[in-house]
């Protein structure tokens, strides 16, 4: 299946490893022209690297509204124009059960929300005057789903992700764009949380995933890219307001 991405314009936030890379590498494979952005310079350049092609690199930390927009400028006047965006920043780490604070509630909203809605807002007028299929994708969690053992901060921020991808639905459509959430399960990246885990206690990893997933097994940020690469595309142009679940079988409902 050709996903007729081909001199679309991608941008694609917390682009520098795991989730984000994998995203980014796969839609150059598809033809795309992309624009990186995360908060670290070498490793945005790294990234580059791994993508090849004449990705641009964009330093920002999209949790400031005005880094945001300066961040859409900067691809408007690299590329002309933007036909795909992927809100990939978040984060799942916090502090334990009953130890949230009002500040620790801000930080991991503003990580794991604000930077989702703050990349829309800055990158919709652009978007909308383009042409073609044009599309958004954020990248949520089943964390936003349901109750797994993550933080009640992050269950919160990715709750409110959700609500928003399909809160936005209707009003994008207005404006041909298309907007949807993929909620990865755990996915085993090389310097993320599983493979701390499983560096810890390969053992005890073993067992969750033999009792919790019915696919037995972590997922890769290449087979949640490879999602993210359809819903982007236009052959996905019925969908939209959609909660995409990638997780090996692990949400019961």
């Amino acid at each position: 299946m050709k996903l007729e991405l081909e001199d679309r314009v991608a941008l694609v936030t917390g682009a520098s490893r795991g989730i984000g890379l994998a995203i980014a590498t796969t839609l150059a494979a598809e033809g795309a022209k992309i624009a990186l952005a995360a908060r670290g310079a070498d490793a945005l350049n790294a990234a580059r690297a791994a993508v090849g092609g004449s990705a641009s690199v964009h330093v920002a930390d999209v949790t400031d509204p005005a880094a945001a927009a300066a961040l859409v400028h900067e691809v408007e006047r690299q590329w002309g124009r933007l036909d795909i965006l992927v809100c990939n920043v978040g984060s799942g780490a916090s502090v334990p059960p009953g130890k949230e604070t009002a500040a620790e509630w801000s930080r991991v909203i503003d990580l794991n929300l604000f930077a989702t809605t703050n990349m829309i807002d800055a990158a919709r007028p652009l978007m909308a005057r383009g042409s073609g299929d044009r599309a958004i994708v954020c990248i949520s969690s089943i964390a936003g789903m349901a109750a797994l053992g993550a933080p009640v901060t992050y269950y919160g921020a990715k709750a409110a992700v959700n609500a928003t991808v399909r809160g936005l639905a209707r009003p994008l459509a207005l404006e041909s764009i298309r907007i949807n959430a993929v909620a990865p399960g755990n996915i085993l990246s090389a310097d993320g949380t599983w493979a701390r885990k499983i560096a810890e206690n390969k053992a005890a990893v073993d067992d969750m995933l033999q009792r919790e997933v019915a696919l037995r097994r972590l997922g890769t940020p290449e087979e949640i890219a490879d999602v993210v690469a359809f819903l982007v595309s236009p052959r996905a142009a019925f969908i939209t307001g959609s909660i995409v679940v990638a997780d090996g079988g692990q949400l019961r409902s």
